[in-house]
């Protein structure tokens, strides 16, 4: 195949039967994560108001990092996702890179997920951290019994999380808005410009998630008009959301937005009253399942794929195909998340660890998969000019990332070591 020329789109008979609006629900549930709760806060601390402008970026550095995506999935519906695109791209080797990325890091970010929720529930109801594992627990449960039921169940699901969630959202926003004052912008960067940077790298966890659905794009019952629709939609939806937070916790809170545990719970209660933290572990709960609901059933098609395309044993091709359920992959996730809560909870080193491990493995999945739009997608074509602006951005996060960007290289190696291991060939290299 020519380096120089777009590879051929795949031949996938669409016989899925998520719609439109499940799948802009399933993108709002992976990128709009339990950041929300937590992180305007951080960035106010790190920027003061100044840290609208790095929330303003972001959102717009969105846009073509999900219309990339998007346009890769509507051209290349397959479970493989962003490791189909890889392969098509630079091969079986690359594939297989950031497939193992990409898998091995839902099992590590899950349950740090799902003690973020914990912590809400246990500071709501007490009980200290054993209501932050049982809480993790019966979520991993439930989103791994949702996908088991397959994707018709799961995506509606999801579609009741994203109203609700859309809904607690704009309840909080227009609800505390009589509050606002202008004054609260002032001084607007108390730490300098400067620190508008470390409140974006703060905010970079906030935004991942537009590649995770790829996963399922043979999964819609129309890829190629539904899959860039719900991407569209996600990204207005998710943009105006986060900026509408951000903005009205600086102005209603103002210096207190940065101290605000719960700047989220703070604004309900302000506006319409209640009880804070019971608000606020309500919002936890609805965020993360959104979050580990979407992420488990991207990483379970995506294991299948590897599986079929001897990225990982055959075993785990079972479900592969669009419409299938893929029950193998699933029930690795959701083991491989279970021993990673419980090695978290019996070395008492909280989540942390664990959201540190899955950002650099979603870096490194950006970095190739933004890389291999370049070569797929139509030469002069937007979604080929949104892909050289997304790989720009990528590599700034790239950087953000430091030290971390070590576990994906321990994680490559790994994937590398089993191809090798099994004698795998590239056929699209022939």
């Amino acid at each position: 195949m020519s380096r120089t020329q777009a590879a051929p789109e795949l031949s996938v008979q669409p016989v899925g039967q998520l719609t439109l609006w499940q799948g802009a629900a399933l993108y709002i549930g992976a990128v709009l994560g339990t950041g929300v709760i937590a992180l305007p806060a951080l960035a106010v601390r790190a920027a003061g108001p100044a840290s609208l402008l790095a929330w303003i970026g972001l959102v717009l550095l969105s846009v073509p990092l999900a219309a990339t995506f998007a346009a890769l999935g509507a051209r290349y519906p397959d479970g493989g996702g962003v490791s189909t695109y890889v392969r098509h791209a630079f091969g079986a080797r690359a594939a297989a890179v950031v497939g193992w990325c990409f898998y091995f890091a839902v099992p590590a970010g899950a349950p740090a997920a799902g003690m973020f929720a914990g912590a809400y529930v246990a500071t709501a109801v007490g009980g200290g951290r054993r209501t932050v594992v049982v809480t993790s627990v019966v979520l991993l449960i439930l989103v791994a019994v949702a996908n088991g039921f397959g994707l018709t169940v799961s995506g509606r699901l999801q579609l009741a999380l994203a109203v609700l969630l859309v809904a607690l959202l704009l309840t909080a926003v227009i609800a505390a808005l009589p509050h606002a004052h202008l004054r609260n912008l002032h001084p607007f960067a108390p730490h300098g410009w400067s620190a508008t940077g470390s409140a974006a790298a703060l905010l970079v966890w906030s935004f991942a998630g537009w590649e995770a659905i790829t996963h399922l794009a043979a999964d819609f019952r129309r890829p190629a008009r539904d899959l860039p629709r719900a991407a569209g939609l996600a990204v207005a939806v998710v943009g105006v959301l986060y900026l509408a937070v951000a903005a009205t916790s600086v102005l209603v809170l103002g210096p207190a937005a940065g101290t605000a545990g719960a700047p989220l719970a703070e604004l309900l209660t302000l506006g319409i009253g209640g009880t804070v933290h019971v608000v606020a572990a309500a919002a936890a709960l609805l965020l993360t399942l959104g979050t580990m609901n979407a992420y488990f059933a991207g990483a379970a098609k995506l294991g299948a794929a590897l599986g079929r395309d001897g990225a990982l044993p055959t075993w785990f091709g079972h479900g592969s195909s669009a419409g299938e359920v893929p029950r193998r992959s699933l029930a690795v996730v959701s083991g491989l998340s279970a021993l990673a809560l419980a090695a978290t909870t019996v070395t008492d080193v909280g989540p942390q660890p664990l959201v540190l491990l899955t950002t650099g493995s979603f870096v490194t999945v950006y970095a190739l998969g933004t890389a291999a739009a370049l070569r797929l997608l139509p030469r002069g074509s937007l979604s080929h000019r949104c892909a050289l602006v997304a790989l720009a951005a990528v590599a700034v996060l790239l950087v953000m990332t430091g030290w971390y960007l070590l576990w994906p290289l321990l994680v490559a190696a790994g994937a590398l070591c089993y191809l090798r291991w099994r004698g795998a060939t590239d056929p699209l290299r022939s």
